[in-house]
């Protein structure tokens, strides 16, 4: 498990900062999924764990402070609040909400990327409390979600990077149409034409080890005009 690059949740409102931090972050060794909102943020935590989540405090509706504190009654996930306010009473509600850092905008990526790795420094190794791993099935092929593992039987299916961080995606928001611009983005490419006939193959890939017919696929489902969606059992 050591070998597992840490997985990091980005929430932010604003897409420029959002795809911006995940590329860099990515580039650094991170598996790296994105929300947009606190909602969309509580769907990927739902169904993924996280080594540390990097939260921006000014967002509509639920702001990152309150979503902190709310977390904070049931996850023990550390968590690094962004804004552009910083001052001292603002520092002090974040950490008083159960934030582990802070850092006030405009940031250095670097000084963010030193933040993250002194965080995951001091997080002990934990033992899941969790009656069991959370699991997709997809006919004879069961996908543990907390470990990015995939099996038939007892033979661990083995995924390439790519394939692995598409059912990362895919796992997050089952039965859900995703966009080829959207997995584009989510696997934190450059946007293009060419990026997204990339996913294409890579999709035809994965379709191959969780398809009895990879030409008329049950799980990995092409929805006309939509996009991509998982569908599991």
């Amino acid at each position: 498990m050591s070998d597992v690059a840490p997985h990091l949740l980005i929430v932010d409102d604003d897409e420029r900062i959002r795809g911006l931090l995940q590329k860099y972050l990515m580039r650094n060794g991170f598996l790296v999924s994105a929300a947009r909102d606190a909602a969309h943020a509580r769907r990927l935590l739902s169904g993924l764990e996280f080594d540390l989540i990097v939260m921006d405090v000014m967002m509509p509706g639920e702001d990152g402070v309150t979503l902190t504190r709310s977390l904070r009654s049931e996850l023990t996930t550390p968590i690094l609040l962004l804004t552009a306010r910083g001052e001292t009473e603002d520092r002090i509600a974040g950490l008083e909400a159960g934030a582990d850092d802070y850092l006030a905008k405009p940031f250095e990526p670097k000084e963010l990327l030193l933040r993250i790795n002194a965080i995951l420094r001091r997080m002990p190794e934990v033992v899941s409390l969790d009656t069991g791993p959370k699991v997709l099935m997809l006919g004879p092929i069961r996908y543990d979600i907390d470990r990015g593992e995939m099996w038939e039987g007892d033979h661990l299916i083995r995924l390439t990077a790519t394939e692995s961080q598409l059912m990362k995606i895919f796992a997050a928001r089952p039965n859900e149409a995703i966009s080829r611009t959207k997995l584009v983005e989510d696997l934190g490419r450059d946007r293009g034409q060419a990026q997204e006939r990339a996913v294409d193959v890579q999709i035809t890939r994965l379709r191959r080890k969780i398809e009895a017919d990879p030409k008329q696929p049950r799980y990995l489902q092409t929805v006309r005009g939509a996009g991509y969606m998982l569908a599991p059992d």
